[in-house]
């Protein structure tokens, strides 16, 4: 393996929504992913979007996906959508390479809090972040409307 992480360009969007939706099949939810290409490309190219990925001799294996937003409470946060590594490539590293690469940007942003979301039945990716320091809240209730 040669394991490789960068920031994702314009090229990688058909990889990432790949990836996006193997982490769907992997939550149980393969239906759930209705955006399109276009609708990556536009928010890449609008800024609304960022990533990074991780790469074995060119092929993308693993991604983080972020995004600016704000903290009523703490100010200036980045947004962790999706954090994924093809199952092949997991407890090898790549996953905190990646999570690593999205705790700088947050950083180098001068973000005040990075935050994301957990299945809660996904206990390894609860004790990987809570071995990274992450506070893991069980009192809060997401709430969505799908239009």
């Amino acid at each position: 393996m040669s394991i490789t992480t960068r920031k994702a360009t314009k090229k990688d969007l058909q990889s990432i929504l790949d990836l996006v939706n193997g982490l769907a099949l992997y939550e149980k939810m393969p239906e759930a992913v209705t955006a399109t290409l276009d609708d990556y490309k536009a928010a890449f190219e609008d800024g609304l979007i960022s990533a990074h990925i991780a790469e074995d001799n060119e092929e993308v294996i693993g991604m983080a996906l972020y995004y600016d937003t704000f903290s009523t409470w703490k100010g200036k946060m980045l947004y962790l959508e999706d954090f994924y590594v093809k199952g092949e490539y997991r407890s090898k590293g790549v996953g905190q390479l990646l999570f690593d690469e999205y705790i700088t940007e947050a950083k180098n942003r001068n973000c005040k809090l990075a935050k994301w979301e957990v299945l809660d039945w996904n206990q390894k990716a609860v004790k990987f972040y809570e071995k990274n320091g992450a506070t893991v809240e069980k009192c809060w209730w997401d709430c969505k409307i799908i239009f």
